[in-house]
């Protein structure tokens, strides 16, 4: 579903580039743990990417949803 939600917006590649750092996390840039939840969000110029990462190892890190920023977006 999320790949359905990339494929449509404007910003694709660049959100499409930055995802590919999240291997990487926690040293990633532009994210953020979401208050009184368990996710963290990845900011992309006006797009939010939002993720979860699991304890352990390997860790695997799951995207949630890629959504415009507004004030229903988390």
């Amino acid at each position: 579903m999320v790949y359905k939600q990339l494929r449509k917006l404007p910003e694709s590649k660049k959100i499409y580039l930055d995802v590919q750092e999240l291997p990487n996390w926690p040293d990633c840039r532009n994210i953020k743990k979401l208050k009184d939840r368990n996710d963290y969000r990845l900011r992309v110029k006006r797009y939010r990417v939002i993720f979860s990462v699991t304890d352990g190892h390997p860790k695997i890190i799951r995207i949630e949803k890629v959504k415009e920023r507004n004030e229903h977006t988390y």
